[in-house]
């Protein structure tokens, strides 16, 4: 299904049963949707699943300029609206995070629970400037191994193999756009005002968002967040789906 809003065309998916607990499932800065494949035969069956291609991503096709964080929040929402789903809880990796804590302080009252996994609420603005300036002048190819490295481990070939292959074809004007999202958001001090139920979920092996400095972060801020840490890089739903659904299910479900 495509919702279409200023700017974007934004492609989504809803599976699972009619009546139960709407999860909305949101990827990493240079991924789509299939990042969540490996945990959904673990989530299908207990939550109705909204999947979505963050605009510039996937399927999801965004007129080229700097977006915010504000604008991608917006963007689930009207995506949420047209899946007829009102209240949800989110599950955010990485930029999939950062837009979940926006839409938890900018719509309270419709997002039930938070899970956190391998973001953060604060980035260096300086190097992620680069790196866009980087990608507009030069494309995907330039930063790949640079994103890669802090993507994965090298324990699954296929799998990295996989992610690199789809991360130097995507479009690098999407990737700029998010990439402004993340150097200009601001989260940091916002996050005290969250009110949902938060989990977050770090990686121990995560070289882009551990816990020092990040995870530690949102929980010393996040009232009454929790933690949850998994032997993962950076795309935890890649390299630990069982782990990461052994700490989603009770979470969300309690």
């Amino acid at each position: 299904m495509f919702t279409s809003v200023p700017g974007a065309r934004l492609y989504w998916k809803l599976e699972g049963r009619d009546g139960a607990r709407p999860l909305v499932l949101l990827n990493s800065i240079g991924t789509d949707m299939d990042l969540w494949d490996p945990v959904l035969p673990l989530l299908r069956a207990r939550f109705r699943l909204l999947r979505i291609d963050t605009r510039g991503h996937g399927a999801s096709t965004a007129e080229p300029g700097d977006f915010a964080m504000p604008q991608l929040a917006r963007d689930v929402l009207a995506i949420a609206h047209d899946a007829g789903i009102e209240r949800f809880s989110v599950a955010g990796v990485s930029l999939g995070g950062m837009i979940g804590m926006e839409l938890a302080l900018s719509r309270p009252g419709q997002v039930e629970k938070l899970a956190l996994v391998c973001t953060s609420a604060t980035m260096d603005a300086g190097a992620w400037n680069d790196r866009i300036s980087k990608v507009r002048a030069e494309g995907m190819a330039a930063i790949a191994d640079l994103a890669m490295g802090r993507f994965l481990t090298r324990d699954n070939p296929v799998i990295y193999e996989t992610v690199r292959r789809q991360l130097v074809t995507m479009d690098p004007q999407g990737y700029a756009g998010c990439g402004a999202a993340i150097r200009d958001m601001d989260l940091a001090e916002r996050i005290l005002r969250i009110v949902a139920p938060t989990l977050v979920v770090t990686g121990s092996r995560d070289a882009s968002t551990p816990f020092e400095g990040h995870g530690e972060h949102l929980l010393a801020r996040i009232p009454g967040a929790v933690h949850a840490e998994l032997a993962a890089a950076h795309l935890a739903p890649l390299e630990a789906p069982e782990a990461l659904a052994v700490a989603l299910i009770p979470f969300l479900e309690g």
